[in-house]
Protein backbone atom coordinates (compact mmCIF):
# COMPACT_ATOMS: atom_id res chain seq x y z
CA UNK A 1 0.00 0.00 0.00
CA UNK A 2 1.53 3.33 -0.94
CA UNK A 3 1.68 6.87 1.15
CA UNK A 4 -1.06 8.00 -0.49
CA UNK A 5 -3.71 5.80 0.38
CA UNK A 6 -2.15 5.09 4.06
CA UNK A 7 -2.43 8.90 4.41
CA UNK A 8 -6.68 9.01 2.91
CA UNK A 9 -7.40 5.52 4.58
CA UNK A 10 -5.98 7.92 8.15
CA UNK A 11 -8.27 10.68 7.23
CA UNK A 12 -11.03 8.08 6.99
CA UNK A 13 -10.09 6.46 10.23
CA UNK A 14 -9.83 10.44 11.70
CA UNK A 15 -13.41 11.27 10.61
CA UNK A 16 -14.36 7.53 11.66
CA UNK A 17 -12.80 8.45 15.69
CA UNK A 18 -14.44 11.31 15.88
CA UNK A 19 -17.95 10.16 15.10
CA UNK A 20 -17.44 7.12 17.70
CA UNK A 21 -16.30 9.89 20.12
CA UNK A 22 -19.01 12.58 19.34
CA UNK A 23 -21.18 13.29 21.89
CA UNK A 24 -24.65 11.21 22.70
CA UNK A 25 -27.83 12.68 22.63
CA UNK A 26 -29.60 11.03 25.71
CA UNK A 27 -32.37 8.53 25.42
CA UNK A 28 -31.89 8.11 21.21
CA UNK A 29 -28.38 6.36 21.13
CA UNK A 30 -27.65 9.17 18.20
CA UNK A 31 -24.26 11.10 17.81
CA UNK A 32 -24.28 15.32 17.28
CA UNK A 33 -22.25 16.38 15.14
CA UNK A 34 -21.92 19.93 12.64
CA UNK A 35 -22.93 18.40 9.25
CA UNK A 36 -21.38 21.14 7.57
CA UNK A 37 -17.37 20.01 9.11
CA UNK A 38 -17.60 16.73 8.32
CA UNK A 39 -18.57 16.79 4.39
CA UNK A 40 -16.15 20.08 3.90
CA UNK A 41 -13.84 17.22 5.41
CA UNK A 42 -15.43 14.65 3.33
CA UNK A 43 -14.78 17.20 0.12
CA UNK A 44 -11.46 18.08 1.13
CA UNK A 45 -10.69 13.85 0.87
CA UNK A 46 -12.51 13.54 -2.32
CA UNK A 47 -10.57 16.79 -3.31
CA UNK A 48 -7.64 14.26 -3.45
CA UNK A 49 -8.69 11.54 -4.59
CA UNK A 50 -9.83 11.83 -8.61
CA UNK A 51 -6.56 13.58 -9.44
CA UNK A 52 -4.28 10.65 -8.12
CA UNK A 53 -7.23 8.28 -9.28
CA UNK A 54 -7.01 9.95 -13.42
CA UNK A 55 -3.44 9.94 -13.14
CA UNK A 56 -2.98 6.18 -11.99
CA UNK A 57 -5.61 5.16 -14.52
CA UNK A 58 -3.70 7.25 -17.36
CA UNK A 59 -0.84 5.76 -16.54
CA UNK A 60 -1.79 1.81 -16.40
CA UNK A 61 -3.97 3.23 -19.50
CA UNK A 62 -0.61 4.45 -21.22
CA UNK A 63 1.31 1.01 -20.23
CA UNK A 64 -1.52 -1.19 -21.40
CA UNK A 65 -1.43 1.17 -25.20
CA UNK A 66 2.82 0.30 -25.20
CA UNK A 67 2.72 -2.95 -24.07
CA UNK A 68 -0.57 -3.52 -26.78
CA UNK A 69 1.85 -1.71 -29.67
CA UNK A 70 4.96 -3.57 -28.91
CA UNK A 71 2.82 -6.96 -28.73
CA UNK A 72 1.35 -5.92 -32.05
CA UNK A 73 4.78 -5.04 -33.82
CA UNK A 74 5.99 -8.19 -32.11
CA UNK A 75 3.03 -10.53 -33.71
CA UNK A 76 3.47 -8.48 -37.00
CA UNK A 77 7.17 -8.85 -37.44
CA UNK A 78 7.09 -12.18 -36.65
CA UNK A 79 4.42 -12.70 -39.17
CA UNK A 80 6.73 -11.36 -41.59
CA UNK A 81 9.24 -13.13 -40.88
CA UNK A 82 7.82 -16.51 -41.41
CA UNK A 83 6.56 -15.18 -44.54
CA UNK A 84 9.76 -14.78 -45.30
CA UNK A 85 10.98 -17.74 -44.04
CA UNK A 86 7.72 -20.12 -45.89
CA UNK A 87 9.45 -18.30 -49.27
CA UNK A 88 13.08 -19.10 -48.85
CA UNK A 89 12.98 -22.22 -47.27
CA UNK A 90 14.53 -24.29 -50.21
CA UNK A 91 17.70 -21.75 -49.92
CA UNK A 92 19.55 -22.27 -46.79
CA UNK A 93 21.41 -19.09 -46.33
CA UNK A 94 18.05 -16.75 -46.42
CA UNK A 95 16.49 -18.75 -43.83
CA UNK A 96 19.82 -18.18 -41.86
CA UNK A 97 19.49 -14.27 -42.24
CA UNK A 98 15.62 -14.30 -41.61
CA UNK A 99 16.28 -15.83 -38.72
CA UNK A 100 19.04 -13.69 -37.69
CA UNK A 101 16.99 -10.25 -38.75
CA UNK A 102 14.33 -12.18 -36.52
CA UNK A 103 16.44 -12.17 -33.82
CA UNK A 104 17.32 -8.87 -34.22
CA UNK A 105 13.81 -7.57 -34.28
CA UNK A 106 12.87 -9.59 -31.46
CA UNK A 107 15.81 -8.48 -29.19
CA UNK A 108 14.54 -4.63 -30.63
CA UNK A 109 11.18 -4.94 -29.63
CA UNK A 110 11.70 -6.99 -25.99
CA UNK A 111 14.07 -3.70 -25.26
CA UNK A 112 11.81 -1.12 -26.53
CA UNK A 113 9.28 -2.91 -24.05
CA UNK A 114 11.60 -2.67 -21.21
CA UNK A 115 12.48 0.98 -21.99
CA UNK A 116 9.10 1.90 -22.17
CA UNK A 117 8.14 0.07 -18.83
CA UNK A 118 10.81 1.66 -17.03
CA UNK A 119 10.17 5.09 -18.26
CA UNK A 120 6.25 4.12 -17.38
CA UNK A 121 7.10 2.85 -14.26
CA UNK A 122 9.82 5.92 -13.13
CA UNK A 123 7.02 8.50 -14.91
CA UNK A 124 4.36 6.79 -11.87
CA UNK A 125 7.26 7.46 -9.14
CA UNK A 126 7.57 10.76 -10.17
CA UNK A 127 3.32 11.43 -10.63
CA UNK A 128 2.83 9.64 -7.14
CA UNK A 129 5.62 10.86 -5.33
CA UNK A 130 4.15 14.59 -6.21
CA UNK A 131 1.21 13.66 -5.31
CA UNK A 132 2.67 12.37 -1.96
CA UNK A 133 4.01 15.72 -1.52
CA UNK A 134 0.88 17.54 -1.87
CA UNK A 135 -1.08 15.81 0.49
CA UNK A 136 1.87 15.89 3.01
CA UNK A 137 1.26 19.66 2.87
CA UNK A 138 -2.20 19.33 3.02
CA UNK A 139 -2.31 17.11 5.72
CA UNK A 140 -1.04 19.25 9.19
CA UNK A 141 -3.83 21.93 7.63
CA UNK A 142 -6.33 19.79 6.98
CA UNK A 143 -6.09 18.04 10.48
CA UNK A 144 -5.63 21.55 12.07
CA UNK A 145 -9.29 22.64 10.38
CA UNK A 146 -10.76 19.55 11.39
CA UNK A 147 -9.86 19.95 15.12
CA UNK A 148 -11.13 23.44 14.93
CA UNK A 149 -14.37 22.39 13.62
CA UNK A 150 -14.89 19.57 16.05
CA UNK A 151 -14.45 21.98 18.83
CA UNK A 152 -16.62 24.19 17.63
CA UNK A 153 -18.97 21.59 17.50
CA UNK A 154 -18.47 20.43 20.98
CA UNK A 155 -18.93 24.11 22.41
CA UNK A 156 -22.24 24.19 20.81
CA UNK A 157 -23.38 21.31 22.13
CA UNK A 158 -21.68 21.66 25.33
CA UNK A 159 -24.30 25.09 25.63
CA UNK A 160 -27.48 23.56 24.12
CA UNK A 161 -26.56 20.83 26.99
CA UNK A 162 -26.22 23.58 29.38
CA UNK A 163 -29.26 25.48 28.56
CA UNK A 164 -31.34 22.36 28.26
CA UNK A 165 -30.15 21.47 31.72
CA UNK A 166 -31.17 24.85 33.31
CA UNK A 167 -34.93 24.34 31.57
CA UNK A 168 -34.66 21.04 32.90
CA UNK A 169 -34.01 22.24 36.51
CA UNK A 170 -36.44 25.25 36.15
CA UNK A 171 -39.23 22.19 35.45
CA UNK A 172 -38.15 20.28 38.11
CA UNK A 173 -38.09 23.51 40.82
CA UNK A 174 -42.13 24.34 39.01
CA UNK A 175 -43.25 21.05 39.66
CA UNK A 176 -42.09 21.08 43.10
CA UNK A 177 -43.71 24.11 43.63
CA UNK A 178 -46.94 23.10 42.84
Amino acid sequence: MDKVEVNIIELLDYLEEILDNAPKVPITGKSVVDKKDILEVIDQIHSYLPDSIRKAEWIVNEKDKIISSAQKEYETTKAEIMEMMKQNVENHDVVKEAKARANEIIALAQRDAKAIRLGSREYSIEILSELDRQIEAKKVELIQNMQKSFESVAKEIDENLSSNGAMIKENISELRGM
